[in-house]
């Protein structure tokens, strides 16, 4: 028995999609993975790209936390700038 492996550019669209068309994607293959609506070498293949747009997901989600910022206010309560979200603090936001 041969396993075919995907080559590293096989995904390449994936890489332009947004965050919410990759995981509506996502959602569709985890869908007929379930349902098992799909033969086996297919299976294996929209496996594949799932894992694929996982990881893409993943990568976009921790962007945008590293993008996060926290308002910081001052003794009057008036925003007076914004430093990095860290979390360390214990707040929320």
């Amino acid at each position: 028995m041969t396993t075919a492996k995907t080559s590293p550019n096989a995904f390449a669209d994936i890489q332009d999609m947004t965050f919410e068309r990759a995981l509506k994607e996502l959602e569709s293959i985890v869908g007929k993975l379930e349902r098992g609506d799909v033969e086996l070498e297919e299976s294996i293949a929209i496996y594949e790209r799932g894992e694929a747009l996982r990881n893409h997901c993943d990568r976009l989600l921790k962007a945008a936390e590293a993008r996060v910022e926290k308002l910081t206010l001052g003794p009057d309560g008036a925003p007076k700038g914004a430093t990095p979200l860290d979390g360390d603090d214990g707040a929320p936001f």
